[in-house]
């Protein structure tokens, strides 16, 4: 499943903010360089939905804020479940 992400770095705890624009905005401590938001993006989204890091790779968007993940070995409706979505609300 790919997943399209908007990450803000920088944050003071890991945590899923809401769906904008069919994306998913997540706050990712940590600062923008040599890949340390991206590392902690995945390992916060493998704890999430309970799979092992290397089932989350980030697709596109390595040096952006917009990103796409993809999840392997999920189901859609098990990613939004682990997500705490109901309904494109993140809760």
């Amino acid at each position: 499943m790919i997943l399209d992400v908007k990450v803000t770095p920088n944050a003071s705890k890991n945590e899923i903010v809401r769906w904008e624009e069919n994306r998913l905005v997540i706050k990712i401590q940590g600062v923008p360089e040599k890949g340390k938001v991206n590392e902690s993006l995945i390992t916060f989204l493998a704890k999430k939905l309970k799979v092992a890091k290397s089932q989350v790779k980030i697709v596109t968007g390595q040096t952006s804020r917009l990103k796409k993940v993809n999840i392997q070995g999920v189901l859609p409706e098990d990613v939004f479940k682990s997500l705490e979505c109901v309904g494109g609300i993140a809760k």
